[in-house]
């Protein structure tokens, strides 16, 4: 079934259309997420990068990633770049609020994708103190599914807790993010309404892509038909405005842009946002896992790369092959998202095809 696009949703893409332009023109960063370990506490189905508690690769050393940032800031003014802080998962390393103190005291805002494991109420206050404005915590299901996910008996109830600590600073901008599959999604509209119950009230739905451990889960992805559901249930959901819930920036969807996120689709990788690997990789965003590095910051100038490299993704006319090439909107949709790119170029998995097949 091809749903089609209404002409004030034309008119609103002609215009994101237009704005991409201007934004791959200047492409000002706004988001730099920095990999600052592949250890991880957890061992999630779905993770793309396919960590492990001991990794073969230490830590970055806090000091290298500081000469990007000091870099970054001789040029364009901090306070308008958000450097997230990622993995593998962040909070195993000991040194993080030493390394989330010195980002702020750079004039940087710092943020944090983390799964909830050791986020205590105390070491939350501690992160606080050092400067965190910005908290994601991964948040999957009811208590069966979200252990299944995580890979860990223990993770729903320290993300029950993690949640618990995040909602005493009313300073602090934070959200669950929930990657739906084929186990969740029959529960989404209890699930929402027990999130509400608990004081969330910002709420990310992602889909899992077919990368790392994922790509042999047949549970993770839904069927067209379920993916229509989601897109009708967040559609639903943010109508009766008890919780704010967002599709994530996964891909363009067609007749649904406007509908179940604040903003019309794009992919900002290589545009506003940019990621210093573990290894010094630079790329652009960290869901990205296959090769489109711009360069090293062991070797290179990370902002020379930024303002001189990532033509891979500034200009996508590259992608325009194979069902892309004769796609009526590849006008607004550009390819779809580089993270659903392989190493070959070819495009894995496209959202508006999901909705009109």
């Amino acid at each position: 079934m091809t749903k089609r696009l209404g002409f004030h949703k034309r008119v609103m893409l002609e215009i994101n259309h237009a704005v991409l332009q201007q934004r791959i023109e200047e492409h000002e960063l706004h988001q730099l997420f920095w990999e600052c370990t592949l250890r991880c506490n957890l061992n999630c189905r779905h993770c793309g990068s396919d960590c492990r508690m001991l990794s073969e690769k230490d830590d970055m050393p806090l000091a290298d990633f500081l000469k990007v940032l000091d870099e970054v800031r001789a040029h364009m003014d901090p306070s308008k770049v958000m450097v997230i802080t990622t993995g593998g998962e962040p909070t195993v390393r000991p040194d993080l609020a030493c390394c989330g103190a010195e980002i702020s005291k750079r004039g940087f805002v710092w943020g944090m994708v983390c799964n909830g494991m050791l986020l205590t109420a105390e070491k939350l206050d501690e992160f606080v103190a050092a400067g965190l404005q910005s908290i994601a915590v991964s948040f999957d299901g009811f208590e069966e599914d979200h252990n299944w996910m995580r890979g860990n008996p223990n993770s729903y109830k320290n993300v029950l807790r993690a949640v618990e600590a995040m909602k005493q600073h009313p300073g602090l901008t934070w959200d669950v993010i929930t990657c739906v599959n084929r186990r969740t999604i029959k529960y989404l509209p209890e699930f929402r309404d027990f999130l509400i119950s608990l004081g969330i009230r910002r709420w990310r739905l992602f889909t899992v892509f077919p990368f790392g451990r994922a790509a042999d889960e047949p549970d993770f992805k839904l069927s067209n038909e379920q993916f229509r559901e989601l897109m009708e249930f967040i559609k639903a959901t943010r109508l009766q405005g008890k919780i704010r819930a967002d599709y994530g920036c996964d891909g363009f969807l067609g007749p649904y842009e406007g509908e179940v996120r604040n903003h019309y689709y794009s992919c900002s990788a290589g545009i506003n946002i940019a990621s210093v690997l573990a290894d010094g990789s630079i790329s652009g965003c960290l869901s990205i896992r296959s090769d489109y590095h711009q360069g090293n910051i062991y070797k290179d100038s990370f902002w020379d790369v930024w303002q001189n490299q990532f033509q891979v993704y500034r200009d996508r006319k590259w992608m325009k092959t194979d069902q892309c090439a004769k796609c009526k909107m590849w006008r607004y949709c550009q390819g779809n998202g580089m993270h659903l790119r392989d190493g070959d170029g070819k495009l894995q998995i496209c959202q508006y095809n999901m909705i009109n097949g």
